[in-house]
């Protein structure tokens, strides 16, 4: 068949020879004045933008969600205003601390990112497939992804650096839990539930707050690996998640979650039993139960890997009005750490790309300038605010406190460990598993644990004894770790 489109550098102008170089014979070196192979290998140098730090081996696609239940009285969010209403969506999974080649069975949480392309601009619910997380505080989050990633000597994965941290952070163990059990090695993006995790706030019409955390429930059934499993399939298809989204979807086997909300009162959250902002908890369902309010279902592959999946940039202060934040220490640093990530890696104008502008309105703004800034730059418009030429200008109805309660304390950096049960929900989750399951479990731990040093190991086993004495005593065993040695 013939092809009719002409070849041509970025400047548009048409390539004659795409074939060889330009040289001086033909054994000669090459001349500088080659500008298309200079183009052309300048080009390839850049390519590849920096990964992400963490999240960097993802997948995605395209969908919507459609509102099944009216929350009208907890929120005037206008994407869940009506039943029936469909919102056209973008969801992306990860493995959280593999470089972007790594193997989508590995041991390891998976993020739950997904865009919701509102009349109001863009919700970004940014989660991941557990309900709780390592840390509490943000000032400690570098240090945790320091250690899930390559030491800085071998350039090697290093056992020794994850289980000190941990040992020494006991807030860590609920989630430690839920990693080394089945569910840290999920069968398929499809088979794992979702979670917003952080606490969030829907605001009604008559300005009332909630405190809200959502739960994205999957209809596949949860399915996992264990552990003998992951490491057979990571080196049979490294890609072997990305793989079953992609063809699923192309099968028209279209990936579906229910989603609900838990939602506690404010007044509840002075007096309850726990923090309710604090990540490495869960509000249990029997105090707060499960309200389905809606079905995410994913039935669009994207069409180019880097335009939709690489260049996505998701950030939880994306947020539209009905909806809100949560004094979540967590949360309040993600709200600074995730664009400046995307500044960083996609640039000033990451916000401007396709994927990640609004799809249901236009923004109207005064940024301009940047890197590759190809919008239009606002044209001859003016480029301040206040001004007298009709720019764009605030308006009073979307004007929201940051918080309708009372906050009198003084600035200070507080313990977060002080008062804090590290142990009872680590030891809850322990006692709901199965004997089996139970036992997968310890040998995780175990195997994981092997080569660490043995006071880390009894460190952490102590851990494990505080949640729940038959935990401590599985893994001391396995570990060949003496009672004699657990406080």
């Amino acid at each position: 068949m013939a092809n009719n489109k002409r070849l041509t550098t970025s400047s548009g102008a048409p390539v004659g020879d795409n074939q060889n170089s330009l040289s001086i014979g033909p054994r000669g070196p090459l001349l500088l004045e080659d500008f298309h192979l200079i183009e052309k290998n300048a080009q390839f140098n850049r390519e590849r933008i920096p990964e992400r730090v963490v999240h960097a081996k993802g997948a995605g696609a395209y969908g919507y969600l459609r509102i099944t239940a009216d929350v009208t009285k907890y929120t005037k969010a206008s994407l869940f205003s009506e039943i029936g209403k469909k919102t056209e969506a973008f969801l992306r999974f990860s493995t959280v601390g593999g470089e972007k080649g790594s193997i989508d069975a590995a041991r390891d949480p998976r993020g739950f990112a997904l865009k919701l392309y509102t009349e109001d601009g863009n919700y970004d619910i940014v989660g991941n497939n557990t309900p709780v997380f390592f840390l509490r505080d943000g000032i400690k989050f570098p240090d945790f992804i320091k250690t899930q990633k390559r030491n800085p000597r071998t350039n090697l994965k290093d056992p020794t650096a994850m289980w000190d941290f941990w040992s020494l952070s006991p807030e860590s163990l609920h989630q430690v839990t839920i990693l080394f059990s089945d569910r840290g090695t999920p069968k398929s993006y499809r088979h794992m539930n979702g979670y917003s995790s952080h606490t969030f706030s829907w605001i009604n019409a008559q300005g009332e707050r909630f405190w809200v955390k959502y739960h994205f429930k999957t209809k596949q059934g949860i399915q996992n690996f264990t552990r003998e499993e992951a490491v057979k399939v990571g080196g049979e298809n490294p890609d072997h998640a990305t793989q079953d989204l992609h063809e699923a979807i192309a099968g028209d086997d279209f990936p579906r979650w229910r989603v609900c909300v838990q939602i506690m009162p404010m007044a509840d959250a002075e007096n309850y039993h726990l923090n309710p902002f604090d990540l490495t908890k869960i509000w249990p369902h029997g105090d707060y139960p499960l309200i389905e309010f809606a079905e995410l279902v994913l039935d669009r592959n994207p069409e180019n890997y880097f335009q939709d999946v690489e260049q996505s940039a998701f950030e939880p202060s994306n947020i539209v009005p009905g909806v809100g934040f949560s004094p979540d220490k967590m949360l309040q640093a993600r709200l600074f750490s995730y664009p400046d990530a995307h500044r960083y890696r996609l640039g000033a104008n990451y916000s401007t790309l396709p994927i990640n502008s609004p799809h249901a309105t236009e923004p109207q703004n005064y940024h301009r300038d940047g890197a590759m800034r190809f919008d239009g730059n606002g044209g001859s418009s003016v480029n301040y605010e206040p001004n007298s030429f009709g720019g764009p200008a605030e308006d009073p109805q979307y004007k929201e406190e940051a918080y309708n309660f009372e906050i009198n304390d003084r600035a200070a950096r507080y313990n977060h460990r002080d008062g804090n049960d590290e142990y009872t929900q680590a030891g809850d989750l322990f006692r709901l598993l199965t004997p089996d399951h139970q036992e997968r479990l310890i040998d995780n731990l175990a195997d994981a644990m092997q080569t660490v040093p043995r006071d880390i190991q009894v460190r952490q086993v102590n851990h494990f004894t505080k949640a729940d004495r038959r935990y401590g005593e599985g893994v001391a065993r396995a570990l060949g770790i003496d009672q004699s040695e657990i406080d």
